[in-house]
């Protein structure tokens, strides 16, 4: 059965701890508990200064960014982000996101589905 509901009205949890992750929310939009079988749909929100861990995994993941201004890094150095701008990561790249604006940085990141089974 389809699930259709407002991204705001999906619990936030906090990722930060104040060292590695600065200023970082997440909301699971999509996932297991809807039933998604092969994929996960995660809403991420850094605040201005905010910055997801420098880190690698073993699945590639596609990012959209919706609102405010950032940078990726990558091996390749840094690229900017706005909105619009779509982001596919590589297995095993090492990668890290960064909020440079003043605004809150959102973008969506699609996983596979197992990543949030954990």
């Amino acid at each position: 059965m389809a699930v259709v509901r407002k991204m705001e009205d999906v619990p936030e949890r906090n990722m930060s701890d104040g060292k590695e992750i600065v200023g970082v929310t997440k909301r699971l939009l999509i996932g297991p508990g809807e039933g998604a079988p092969t994929f996960a749909v995660r809403l991420f929100t850094l605040a201005p200064g905010g910055h997801t861990p420098a880190h690698a995994h073993p699945y590639e993941h596609g990012v959209v960014v919706l609102s405010g201004r950032g940078e990726v890094h990558t091996a390749l150095g840094a690229k900017a982000l706005e909105a619009s701008t779509v982001v596919w990561m590589p297995p095993g790249e090492h990668h890290q996101f960064r909020n440079t604006g003043t605004e809150p940085l959102k973008f969506l990141c699609v996983v596979p589905a197992a990543v949030e089974k954990t």
